[in-house]
């Protein structure tokens, strides 16, 4: 069995990445699949990319499995999202521990309050709970969170 792999988005993989990325935020319950919402998601990957995003995907022999996308200069872990097919295989895990290895030190993200199920298993991973302010945008309520690395050198001295 070959395991997906992650890397890269290519441009020529935007159209595939939103419909991915619609899948998994319609599976949240949080909203339906519509013409609209995947025309949104096509037109902000390019945007988001230009602001700075670094965009992986997981790719199970060309499909897309699940999307990541890390703002670096900031440390947030923007967009974590699994297309529900691929959903409890651990893809999720493995994009954080490789969002860890790019972000060794500190990563925020946020989360729309009303997915637990999301921010639960972020505090589950490690992160703590900073805040909750409304997305300026969409008016979703998120919660802030944010995981440092411990550093185990400091804790041992007396």
């Amino acid at each position: 069995m070959t395991l997906p792999i992650i890397r890269p988005a290519r441009p020529d993989e935007h159209d595939a990445i939103a419909r991915a990325w619609m899948a998994s935020w319609v599976s949240t319950g949080l909203s339906q699949a519509s013409d609209n919402l995947l025309n949104d998601l096509r037109v902000r990957l390019p945007r988001e990319i230009a602001g700075g995003w670094s965009l992986f995907v997981v790719d199970d022999r060309g499909a897309i499995a699940a999307m990541l996308a890390l703002h670096l200069p900031t440390s947030l872990l923007d967009q974590l999202m699994v297309v529900p097919t691929y959903q409890g295989r651990s893809l999720g895990r493995e994009l954080l521990a490789f969002t860890r290895r790019q972000m060794p030190d500190e990563i925020w993200l946020k989360c729309v309050r009303e997915n637990e199920k999301a921010w639960r298993w972020y505090e589950r991973e490690g992160f703590i709970f900073e805040k909750e302010a409304p997305h300026p945008v969409t008016g979703f309520m998120m919660k802030h969170y944010r995981w440092m690395r411990t550093n185990r050198t400091s804790e041992a001295k007396p």
